[in-house]
């Protein structure tokens, strides 16, 4: 029969175990979590990098046009004054298009960043949970 000291160190031992047993369980399910990230990560990367694709092919559609029209205009039209009115315009249509390319790598930027900042306090979490979890491992030795 046991006595009462052995009992409540029985108790205290499986109850080390218990908790050693779900830190393994949080351990994995933090390196799932990890890996999930990453894919999302890639993801997003690949999702912007077709974004910008798609908006090139598209600024180099609108460029062509742009230079067809000129041409067009030029050919038809003989007058100095109407083709510094179309340079003018080609020439405000490619500061637009450096503003609206600035405007997606600032966007970019901001959405990294703010990736960035949740992974790492997730980290920092994760890191005192293992450490917490090795602190029990050790006692439970």
């Amino acid at each position: 029969m046991l006595d009462s000291k052995e009992r409540e160190c029985r108790r205290h031992c499986n109850t080390l175990q218990h908790t050693a047993t779900r830190c393994i369980a949080l351990q994995h399910a933090a390196l799932h979590c990890n890996t999930l990230k990453h894919t999302a990560t890639h993801c997003n990367t690949l999702h912007c990098t077709a974004t910008r694709c798609i908006a090139l092919q598209h600024a180099a559609l609108h460029c062509n046009t742009l230079k067809h029209t000129s041409t067009h205009c030029n050919t038809l039209q003989h007058t100095a004054s109407h083709c510094k009115t179309m340079q003018q315009t080609v020439t405000h249509c490619n500061t637009l298009q450096h503003t609206a390319t600035h405007c997606i790598t600032l966007q970019i930027t901001a959405t990294h960043s703010i990736t960035l900042e949740y992974t790492a306090t997730h980290c920092n979490t994760l890191q005192h949970t293992a450490t917490h979890c090795n602190t029990l491992q050790h006692t439970v030795r």
